[in-house]
């Protein structure tokens, strides 16, 4: 039987891919960083804050996502978007994906090519 820690790590390494197309998918509405952990992990893809972040951040310098501050409230808050590039490169991103799970199913299948 396999072990739990290795079940994990092959798990992470499966989904760290994933939050990328993910976080972008759910940045095509504008939220905050707390908030999009929340609607990750609603949606099976559970992050921590340490990893969000800098993904946030780096995503932002390349392009990827928007950001602005809302200072209307008490506290204020960095909000990020899906940039025009952030959504060219999500479909891109989607288009892959699409086509590893057919190559999944092909090969669960047993289908020969």
């Amino acid at each position: 039987m396999v072990s739990d820690e290795i079940l994990r790590t092959h798990l992470q390494e499966l989904r760290r891919g994933t939050v990328v197309v993910a976080s972008l998918v759910a940045l095509r509405r504008p939220n905050y960083g707390y908030a999009l952990l929340q609607r990750l992990s609603d949606h099976g893809f559970p992050v921590d804050a340490n990893t969000l972040y800098p993904l946030l951040r780096r995503l932002e310098e390349q392009g990827l996502l928007t950001s602005e501050w809302n200072t209307e409230e008490s506290r204020p808050r960095k909000f990020y978007r899906t940039s025009e590039e952030g959504a060219a490169v999500l479909g891109r991103l989607l288009d892959d994906l699409a086509t590893v799970q057919t190559s999944l199913d092909g090969l669960i299948e047993g289908a020969d090519r």
